[in-house]
């Protein structure tokens, strides 16, 4: 029987955040605390540590079938990868920053510049697209001291909490993309791997689903179910259920975790009573 070889971030927020989707979809994986490959004794499948930015080759070259891969890191790679899947975690966004106390006008700011970054391929097309020319300075790390030392005018980085920045008296200025993980593939997939592929997504799909919403209960006079139930579409529709108090109704539904608060409020303004909320451990759709 054919394996599926995933590639997967090594270390990181990434490798953690993929390894736990994974645990919840019932593939763990034995590993040590130095290996770079390791198999699963629950799922036909083998998994690869690599650097995050090795990924994308990886794939392309078909050494592995698919892996789970920074968006940066695939646009900056610049290969055809078809996306199985957006997997909505490891948000980030990959921005130009300037010193703090430099006046920013917009992007023309960046006219005969250096900038410094570890994505020249992603800089060089915005740049194009927005008819400015400017030196690029490809740097392996350490991206956010380089106009501190005199080495660039300003930077091309991954943001997220913008802490570094202001560690570096750095302003951001210009996002340039969003990013999330992704669930990439190779091309050409064997019809074993393409059926284990969607085995694996289907897991991923009701771990997701379980994720972003919450299963509730809660009590409501008889008189006030049809209103609480327009406000609570379920999958299908809410379950009522009569209490053995005469005159309430006990009702069950599934709520996304975005409008939770917003739902709540509604809730409790048309009579609800004793809500509860549970998280989903997995939601088949």
């Amino acid at each position: 029987m054919e394996k599926l070889r995933i590639a997967l971030q090594k270390k990181g927020r990434l490798h953690d955040d993929s390894m736990q989707l994974l645990k919840e979809a019932g593939i763990k994986f034995n590993t040590g605390s130095r290996s770079l490959v390791a198999q699963s004794p629950s799922f036909p499948i083998e998994v690869l540590f690599l650097r995050d930015d090795d990924i994308p080759q990886t794939i392309a070259d078909k050494v592995a079938d698919i892996g789970i891969v920074g968006e940066n890191e695939v646009e900056e790679k610049d290969f055809q990868l078809k996306i199985a899947k957006r997997l909505g975690f490891s948000k980030c966004r990959v921005s130009l920053a300037i010193p703090k106390a430099d006046e920013y006008n917009g992007p023309q700011y960046f006219e005969g510049k250096k900038i410094a970054t570890s994505y020249p391929v992603i800089l060089r097309k915005y740049f194009d697209k927005m008819n400015i020319n400017a030196e690029i300075h490809e740097i392996a790390g350490s991206v956010e001291i380089a106009p501190g030392i005199g080495l660039a005018d300003g930077i091309f980085d991954i943001v997220s909490s913008g802490s570094t920045l202001v560690a570096n008296r750095l302003k951001e200025v210009e996002v340039v993309m969003k990013s999330e993980a992704l669930l990439v593939e190779a091309n050409g997939l064997s019809d074993e791997k393409k059926a284990l592929l969607e085995e694996l997504l289907f897991r991923i799909n009701a771990v997701m689903a379980a994720n972003s919403n919450k299963y509730i209960l809660l009590n409501a006079p008889n008189d006030k179910v049809d209103k609480i139930v327009s406000i609570l579409p379920g999958m299908k529709s809410p379950t009522v259920l009569p209490l053995a108090e005469k005159g309430w109704s006990s009702i069950h539904s599934v709520i996304s975790d975005k409008k939770f608060w917003e739902i709540i409020g509604k809730l409790k303004e048309n009579g609800a009573e004793g809500i509860l909320t549970f998280p989903i451990e997995k939601m088949i759709l």
